[in-house]
């Protein structure tokens, strides 16, 4: 897939990836990219990233609703909360990743997030976008990064802080569904938030 954008059953254009199911076609059109903020969602998002390292996204977002209802909405302090029954139940649990390296990290990271102030984790995070100005628009799959200086500064922020299973990769990519930057295709119907409405 080194290709540019692509017609969807629709006609319009779009990144390659985003056509492969209409799971895909959903997420790519209406959310990825677009802007996140707040630090539950963002908590929300490391971990979601977290989770797919090594898997296929279409695994994770078709599992979205079970991890949101297995980790109590993603909501930091309850979370930070979570006793060794929640553990076990998360590992018991068929609508995860049942990973007990992500599960036990999911909950660390909550642990330290609690005692950030409220705000601290968005402001952090996007404190690593880059200015759009300076990014030429991607032309072709080829074009986009897995690995910026920026993410690879966020990611030894956030391991320098105490968060766990947040490589550089895996920090582009939450910079990516999260609109620090934006990958979408240059000719890609969602560029620019223009989404498909």
């Amino acid at each position: 897939m080194s290709g540019g954008a692509v017609a969807g059953p629709d006609g319009r254009l779009r990144c390659p990836w985003g056509l492969s199911t209409e799971d895909y076609v959903r997420y790519h059109d209406e959310e990825w990219g677009r802007p996140v903020r707040g630090d539950d969602a963002l908590f929300e998002r490391l971990a979601l990233e977290a989770f797919q390292s090594g898997l296929s996204w279409i695994t994770i977002l078709r599992r979205r609703e079970g991890f949101r209802e297995a980790f109590a909405g993603f909501r930091i302090a309850s979370v930070a909360a979570f006793t060794d029954a929640d553990r076990e139940r998360l590992l018991a649990d068929a609508g995860i990743i049942r990973n007990r390296s992500k599960i036990e990290a999911t909950i660390a990271n909550a642990q330290v997030l609690a005692g950030w102030a409220e705000g601290e984790l968005d402001a952090l995070i996007w404190s690593y976008a880059p200015d759009p100005a300076v990014r030429r628009a991607p032309r072709t799959v080829a074009d986009v990064p897995a690995v910026t200086d920026e993410s690879t500064a966020l990611s030894k922020d956030l391991k320098k802080r105490g968060l766990r299973f947040i490589g550089p990769t895996t920090a582009y990519a939450l910079m990516q569904a999260c609109g620090l930057v934006d990958d979408h295709l240059a000719d890609c119907v969602a560029r620019g938030g223009r989404g498909t409405g």
